[in-house]
């Protein structure tokens, strides 16, 4: 072993063959590197690097730190994170958009064809729907039908009829009673295409007893001179599952009502009705002691349902608002131009007439007639319908 001056007779070994600047930082004058200017010594440190612990700290005073080995982390981009979670948020809301309006339109009931309606009467301002109830027991189990009291009649019936009419001065919603005295004229039958004479004047709901939707639609037109744009129609069943999806709507009683043929049993007051009682409410006639009381009844029942229907509770929450489209898109037979928009639009001008932005009134009625049925007052008729197709406000009342 070889001594080193000033070592003690210990000391590093000599590194062979390493050449070793003789000028430069760090050196002596005399051009040795090390002690006592020997430049075959090396003392085995490196100014250029530090051990602190176990981590790599990096360079010498003044280099940066080497990334991840216990440099400070870079402060968080909360605003990218912001914008990609919003974006996120966007695609997600538009997907499932997207998917549950072709949902909800593969469910629609397009059955009705209007295009086969005979002399229909020029169309004027805004849109005019038909709405209809039917007592169809379509889909009822016995225990449905019992539960419901819709008794056990087979094919169906008009068991309440409305005109909602869209207009540039607001909405304005028309019931017709189902025993209004009209003329049913000459008709083209919806499945046999084959022409028939009018059968003259009868109940109004007979035109859909004889031929269904389209000399319904046929019938009302004649008598009124109103372009129909759009037909839509529900029965028992279909009604009550969309009150009960909705979990009942709320309604304020005008007075004690007990009707053992509808099952309607209500004391007076505001309270919440599911979907028998709402159906019972509706279709109570012999306690209501005029089918134009009951028209009124349905009016007020109708906006209801679609005023509660169209808040953003039910919009926007899918477990509400899945099950009700499914109850009643199920049941909703409609006319084959129809579509959701058309559908969205005619509940919001329900929900508007209910908020007091337009007009809700019975046909004008002139008295008695035949059987038991209501005659037009055909001066008032004409002079509302001239309104309705003029895109007027409606000043026309009904008593």
């Amino acid at each position: 072993m070889t001594d080193w001056p000033n070592s003690g007779g210990v000391g590093p070994r000599p590194v062979p063959n390493r050449a070793v600047p003789t000028t430069g930082p760090g050196n002596d004058p005399g051009g040795g590197y090390g002690y006592g200017g020997h430049a075959s010594y090396d003392s085995g440190y490196n100014t250029g690097q530090v051990y602190a612990g176990s981590g790599y700290a990096g360079g010498g005073p003044g280099e940066p730190a080497a990334p991840g080995h216990g440099g400070a982390r870079p402060a968080p981009d909360w605003g990218r994170r912001f914008k990609t979670g919003l974006v996120t948020l966007l695609v997600v809301l538009l997907v499932w958009s997207v998917g549950t309006y072709f949902w909800a339109d593969s469910k629609l009931r397009r059955e009705v064809d209007l295009s086969t309606v005979m002399d229909r009467p020029e169309k004027g301002e805004g849109t005019t729907y038909l709405i209809v109830g039917s007592d169809s027991r379509e889909g009822l189990s016995d225990e449905d039908r019992k539960k419901l009291r819709t008794g056990s009649a087979e094919g169906k019936r008009t068991d309440s009829m409305i005109i909602l009419h869209v207009g540039p001065e607001g909405n304005t919603m028309i019931s017709l009673p189902r025993d209004s005295w009209v003329t049913i004229p000459e008709f083209k039958g919806s499945e046999s295409g084959k022409t028939f004479p009018s059968p003259g004047a009868r109940k109004l709901n007979a035109a859909y007893s004889m031929d269904g939707a389209t000399l319904l639609v046929r019938t009302v037109e004649y008598n009124t001179g109103l372009h129909i744009d759009h037909y839509a129609e529900i029965g028992f069943g279909g009604f009550a599952s969309i009150v009960d999806a909705l979990g009942g709507v709320e309604m304020d009683i005008p007075r004690d009502i007990k009707d053992k043929n509808s099952g309607a049993d209500f004391k007076k007051g505001r309270q919440t009705l599911d979907g028998a009682q709402a159906l019972a409410f509706v279709r109570n006639r012999y306690e209501a002691g005029s089918d134009l009381e009951r028209t009124k009844n349905q009016q007020k029942f109708l906006s209801a349902l679609a005023n509660q229907a169209a808040t953003p509770s039910t919009i926007i929450n899918p477990f509400r608002l899945y099950p009700t489209l499914g109850a009643g898109l199920d049941t909703l037979i409609v006319d084959e131009d129809m579509g959701l928009f058309d559908l969205a639009s005619m509940f919001w001008a329900m929900k508007g007439v209910s908020g007091g932005e337009g007009t809700s009134m019975n046909m004008p009625i002139a008295g008695s007639a035949p059987q038991g049925s209501l005659k037009w007052d055909m001066t008032r008729v004409k002079q509302l319908v001239g309104q309705l197709k003029n895109g007027e406000k409606v000043t026309v009342r009904a008593d």
